[in-house]
């Protein structure tokens, strides 16, 4: 069976890290999140994949090539409108033959969580739901003894709490159902408007209940949940080649040519890319990824944060609950407050943040003494004076004084 990986969508909720990247080229301790799904098939014996990409493929594509290095074959279709999920299915059509796999290049799943719906798996479609006290946002699933009566988009419904993960097996049909609804005014062709089509017409539709890894990266601010988790399954500390003078507690990962300095403290779990300095005195707590060639000068405390490649953070400062992206220069003294409970506007919308300190894009230049405020998102290549106060979202490009 053939695996496809829907991975082709921009991330707009995931802003400002998705204006340099796609969704799914996240990174979750130091991995991109469609890395899990690859390793999590070639674990659950599914060698041949096709990927569906779209925007900011060429990165997607460098990165894993023909899959030769990941042990899996690797095959490449575009979807070059955002259409949605029967779009995006629809540009496989040619790529696969009887039945096949699908998965969503954003959630990080496990290899049980793919042969709890293979190995239930019997004819039709089938679906992998997974249980969520709080289904605001996923569709759910309505049915009885396994058996699909209803996809729901965009309500709660008493008592139904099964949610759609977004991982089905298709067989050839479903390109027919596709069609249909590609005739439809819908705007965005979801596959769950096929799903339904199919189920209404008597069409064998089935759901299997997961209760193994599935985690959703819906905004920029979860990869902080979800990067906590993957942390907690190191299972002990490697520091390859680095040179460590610091003090080290608790499960952590140090890559190679990396340096630890004296007076530093690093309890995990936590992640340290190749080619990086830490210190001295810098301490960094648990629940933390700091990327490749990433430097961190003395009397700086880092927590529960992610740190992305090729980044400078300067001595003094205090980095919490935050995510900082590539290329980024950062001066002395730069402090991130942290909130809970925030409420953050995307696109004209508010979204709830549990706890947030700050999302920093690509390629920016911070001055000394620069603080923001909780739940604050700074765009890409901004240019942030010395002593700025950021209390607002900070669009590209910008000039902060």
């Amino acid at each position: 069976m053939k695996a496809v990986i829907l991975a082709a969508g921009e991330g707009v909720r995931c802003r400002p890290l998705t204006l340099t990247r796609s969704k799914v080229m996240l990174p979750v301790a130091n991995k991109p999140t469609v890395e899990y799904v690859v390793r999590a098939l070639h674990d659950s014996g599914i060698r041949d994949i096709v990927m569906v990409v779209g925007y900011a493929k060429e990165r997607i594509m460098n990165y894993f090539g023909n899959g030769k290095d990941f042990d899996v074959n690797i095959e490449y279709a575009e979807q070059k409108q955002q259409l949605g999920t029967a779009y995006a299915i629809k540009q496989v059509k040619d790529l696969v033959e009887g039945e096949f796999l699908v998965l969503n290049g954003d959630n990080l799943v496990s290899e049980e969580t793919i042969t709890d719906l293979t190995e239930k798996h019997t004819e039709g479609i089938s679906i992998l739901t997974a249980a969520r006290a709080d289904a605001t946002g996923y569709a759910l699933v309505e049915e009885r003894g396994g058996k699909v009566l209803k996809i729901i988009e965009g309500l709660t419904l008493k008592d139904v709490h099964n949610v759609n993960t977004g991982i089905y097996i298709f067989g050839p049909d479903i390109f027919d159902a596709i069609e249909e609804t590609l005739k439809s005014d819908l705007g965005e062709f979801g596959i769950t408007d096929s799903i339904q089509q199919m189920v209404d017409s008597g069409y064998g539709v089935h759901a299997c209940r997961t209760d193994h890894t599935w985690m959703d990266v819906i905004h920029s601010w979860n990869l902080l949940g979800v990067n906590a988790r993957i942390l907690e399954d190191i299972h002990e500390s490697v520091h390859g080649t680095a040179e460590v003078d610091g003090t080290i507690k608790g499960r952590v990962v140090v890559g190679s040519g990396s340096i630890i300095g004296a007076g530093s403290y690093i309890k995990g779990p936590a992640i340290i890319g190749r080619d990086c300095e830490i210190g001295p005195n810098v301490v960094i707590a648990p629940s933390t990824s700091i990327g490749d060639n990433v430097t961190i000068e003395p009397f700086t405390y880092i927590r529960n944060s992610v740190i992305l490649d090729n980044t400078y953070v300067g001595s003094g400062s205090t980095i919490k609950n935050s995510i900082i992206g590539e290329n980024n220069l950062i001066e002395s003294h730069f402090i991130t407050e942290s909130g809970n409970n925030l409420m953050i506007e995307l696109e004209g919308v508010l979204h709830h943040a549990d706890e947030l300190g700050t999302v920093l894009g690509d390629g920016n230049r911070v001055g000394c003494n620069v603080s923001t405020a909780a739940g604050t998102l700074v765009g890409t290549e901004c240019r942030i004076e010395t002593g700025a106060v950021i209390r607002k979202q900070i669009p590209p490009h910008a000039l902060v004084m």
